[in-house]
C-alpha cells in the first residue's frame, strides 16, 4: 500500500496509507456512504485522546483520525460536489487543513463537527469556481450511476441520480444546509455553528431548499 506524507513544520512527515491508484490521503469510497455522524459521536472520547496526542507531536495519532473519519468526510464532499474526483480532492484538502490547524482545535468541541466545518467551507469555496461547477453538474449523473450500479436496482439508481441532480441545482449554502441536517443528521444549532450563521437562517435555507427539491423532483417524475 502506498502512503501520502504530510510535512511536519519541524521536519519529518505523517505517512498516511492510501489506495494504490494515486497519491490520495483518503481511499475512494464507492456508493452512498450514508450518514456517519452518529458513529462519529460514539468515537468522541477516542478522538479527544488522539487529538491531544496529535497536538503533542504524535503523527501516528493523526493518521488514525484520518482513517476514522475519511468515509464521513468523503460522503459529505460528494454530496456537496456531485463529483467523485472533486470529492476526493476536497476530502484530502480537508485533512491537510485539519493537520495544519490541529494546534488551534478547541478540546471542548467535537472533532467531527470541527472537520465538518472545514469540509463544508472548502466545498463552498470550490463552488465559487463556475467552470468546475458546470463540469461537475454535467458529469454528476454518469458518475452517480456508475457508483451505484453494483448495489442498487435500476429504479433505485434512477431515483438516486435524479435526487443528486436536483441537489446540485440548489444554491451552495442551501445545499450545505440540506446535506448537514438531512443526510448527516445534525440539528439546526450544530449546522448553524458549522455554516457560521443563525439557526433561523438555517431553517429558512432548509424550507426554501425543500420546496425547490419537491417541485423539481415532482416535475421530473411527471416528465418520465
Amino acid at each position: 500500500m502506498n502512503t501520502f506524507a504530510l510535512p511536519i513544520p519541524n521536519g519529518g512527515a505523517v505517512k498516511i496509507p492510501v489506495s494504490g491508484c494515486g497519491g490520495k490521503i483518503i481511499q475512494r469510497i464507492q456508493g452512498d456512504a450514508g450518514s456517519n455522524f452518529s458513529k462519529a459521536s460514539c468515537m468522541a472520547d477516542a478522538d479527544a485522546d488522539l487529538v491531544l496526542q496529535s497536538q503533542n507531536g504524535d503523527p501516528s495519532a493523526f493518521e488514525v483520525l484520518v482513517q476514522n473519519h475519511q468515509q464521513m468526510i468523503h460522503a459529505l464532499t460528494f454530496r456537496m460536489t456531485g463529483s467523485v474526483a472533486d470529492a476526493e480532492d476536497l476530502a484530502q484538502e480537508t485533512f491537510i487543513r485539519a493537520y495544519e490547524q490541529i494546534g488551534s482545535f478547541n478540546s471542548h468541541a467535537k472533532f467531527s463537527t470541527w472537520l465538518y466545518s472545514i469540509a463544508v467551507h472548502a466545498c463552498l469555496n470550490w463552488r465559487r469556481n463556475e467552470a468546475r461547477r458546470f463540469q461537475a453538474y454535467a458529469h454528476c449523473a454518469e458518475e452517480r450511476s456508475t457508483q451505484a450500479a453494483a448495489t442498487e436496482s435500476s429504479v433505485e439508481n434512477e431515483l438516486v441520480r435524479h435526487t443528486q441532480e436536483a441537489l446540485m441545482r440548489l444554491p451552495a449554502k442551501q445545499r450545505a444546509a440540506v446535506v448537514l441536517t438531512v443526510y448527516e443528521g445534525l440539528n439546526h444549532a450544530e449546522a448553524a455553528r458549522i455554516l457560521r450563521c443563525s439557526e433561523p437562517t438555517v431553517s429558512w435555507r432548509l424550507f426554501s431548499a425543500k420546496r425547490k427539491l419537491k417541485r423539481w423532483l415532482t416535475a421530473d417524475k411527471r416528465a418520465r
